[in-house]
């Protein structure tokens, strides 16, 4: 009988040693899957609060955390509060016009406006692309931009200032089509700073402005 015993307790151990060999490395790897999954979301409710966050809502156009990757919309990650709330509130109120986002800010409430204001200018900010690389437009939009005096209003950097938003890092195409807008006039600037200087460039110079500037690697305001 102990005998006996002995041997399917030897068979026992020789098929977990089996299975082991066999669904160890999946249940490892589901292991980690788990802890990666607790991992994220401490951070997400560290950064933004529990689940679902409002900004969430922001992420198909804008990316996680405001970083989109995506280079038609604005990146809004590292923006100031100050600016973020107030193009939110130029959106709701008709000052700044946009068929997607008009009628989403129009439906947030002044505690929602202040919340993700906060929530964007505290992310980490990045280059929305990487374009292929042109020198030559490169320089002519370095020379632009200098020529035209940018850092006076977007800061040191063009990451920003009281009065301007990062432009660096942003977009081409996004950046094309908002220095276009000013140019047109379709979107005012309160101060008409933005509208009189766009109106001043080519085309040319526009697409080389946001050739440079989408190459720039945002830094700390």
């Amino acid at each position: 009988m102990k005998r006996v015993f002995v041997i399917g307790a030897l068979t026992a151990a020789v098929a977990l040693v089996g299975a082991g060999t066999v669904y160890g490395p999946e249940i490892y790897a589901g292991y980690r899957f788990m802890n990666a999954l607790d991992e994220h979301d401490a951070e997400y409710q560290a950064n933004g609060g529990a689940w679902p966050q409002l900004q969430d809502s922001c992420a198909l156009c804008h990316g996680a955390h405001g970083q989109p990757q995506n280079a038609q919309f604005a990146s809004l990650a590292g923006q100031s509060e100050a600016y973020i709330e107030e193009q939110l509130r130029a959106f709701a109120e008709g000052r700044r016009h946009s068929p997607q986002m008009s009628p989403l800010a129009a439906n947030l409430s002044d505690e929602q406006i202040k919340q993700l204001a906060h929530y964007f200018s505290r992310q980490k900010a990045g280059r929305t692309e990487s374009p292929a690389s042109d020198k030559e437009l490169e320089q002519r939009g370095q020379a632009t931009v200098t020529a035209k005096g940018c850092t006076a209003c977007h800061g040191e950097g063009l990451a920003g200032g009281p009065i301007a938003p990062r432009i660096a890092g942003q977009g081409k195409l996004y950046l094309i089509d908002q220095l276009s807008a000013f140019k047109r006039g379709d979107r005012k600037d309160p101060t008409q700073a933005m509208n009189a200087l766009a109106s001043s460039l080519s085309e040319g110079e526009i697409l080389a402005a946001a050739h440079y500037l989408s190459t720039l690697t945002p830094t700390k305001q």
